[in-house]
């Protein structure tokens, strides 16, 4: 039984075993010994082989693909450490499924972000640690607390490798003004924004580019890479406009359908993601940074009662 660092102890389903590895090293911890199997049925099963009792436990998980049984592994060992008397249960969600459902934008949709919280919360967790939720105000879903992580700062840094000061940071939206700001100020550079607009019915939507981007390396930041259509389309928008290398980043790479194919046979250099959701193949245009050190700082600060704004300030 490991009792460092106050008596933490890290559990994982099998979404990312990879990344809870990683961060068990930076806090010189072992992972609590669990099983997560199903049934014949496909119900999940989960048995916990080592005492939480009265223990600050952690359990890491992204609800990422296949979304619902990450989801369903992550209530039930959230329930079994309930049971087992844990003393504290943090739900770190390094990747938040359902979280684009963030809001009403139509009559009879569900707002599933909020669905998600109530769950978790009645599962019996006592804090969440996520990282670049798709809409901030996710944060008031809970009540409970919740620590906002970003890693902005980790690609950002990542870019200085190959970018010059004559680069421009693109959001690829409206939307994702702050965020590109944000990562323009870590590296001094100035931003761009491309401007998406359906002139009429049934007519394709027209992409513009607000500022200056001619004869300029750019790279478009976003929160989010699921299909890659969006960022592709921007991609090839930006060499028009007269960008000479085009690349990109996002903190959660969802790369579903063709994305991957997509971004092989685009106009953009190479994209960085972060290991969030893992990447099960290596491919050649997508490189990715572990967020495992910002994670296990947190958790650290949160074992240990100190401030953990000063990881996201």
């Amino acid at each position: 039984m490991n009792l460092c660092l106050g008596g933490i102890r890290v559990l994982s389903g099998n979404a990312n075993r990879e990344l809870v590895t990683r961060i068990c090293e930076e806090l010189g911890v072992e992972m609590v010994i669990s099983e997560v199997n199903r049934f014949s049925d496909g119900e999940i099963s989960v048995s916990i082989k080592e005492t939480v009792r009265g223990a600050d436990v952690f359990i890491i998980q992204p609800t990422c693909a296949p979304v619902n049984d990450n989801l369903m592994e992550t209530l039930i060992l959230i329930d079994a450490c309930k049971r087992a008397s844990a003393g504290r249960i943090n739900a770190v969600i390094p990747y938040y499924g359902y979280a684009r459902q963030d809001r009403k934008a139509k009559a009879r949709e569900p707002i599933t972000a909020k669905l998600v919280a109530d769950l978790i919360q009645v599962a019996g967790a006592d804090r969440v640690v996520a990282m670049d939720l798709h809409a901030a105000q996710i944060q008031g879903y809970f009540d409970i607390p919740v620590d906002h992580l970003s890693a902005i700062t980790i690609l950002a840094n990542y870019c200085k490798g190959f970018i010059d000061k004559n680069s421009v940071i693109v959001s690829p939206d409206l939307g994702g003004v702050t965020r590109a700001r944000t990562f323009a100020n870590i590296l001094d550079l100035p931003i761009a924004i491309i401007e998406k607009r359906r002139p009429k019915a049934n007519v394709s939507e027209v992409m513009n580019v607000i500022g200056d981007i001619d004869g300029k390396d750019v790279v478009l930041v976003d929160d989010i890479i699921d299909t890659a259509g969006t960022i592709v389309k921007a991609a090839s928008v930006l060499k028009d406009y007269g960008a000479k290398k085009v690349y990109g980043c996002a903190t959660h790479g969802v790369l579903s359908g063709s994305a991957i194919d997509g971004i092989m046979n685009s106009e953009i250099e190479k994209f960085i993601i972060t290991d969030t959701i893992p990447l099960n193949e290596k491919i050649d245009k997508i490189e990715v940074v572990s967020v495992a050190p910002l994670l296990a700082e947190s958790i650290r600060r949160i074992n240990e009662d100190e401030s953990v704004s000063i990881l996201f300030d």
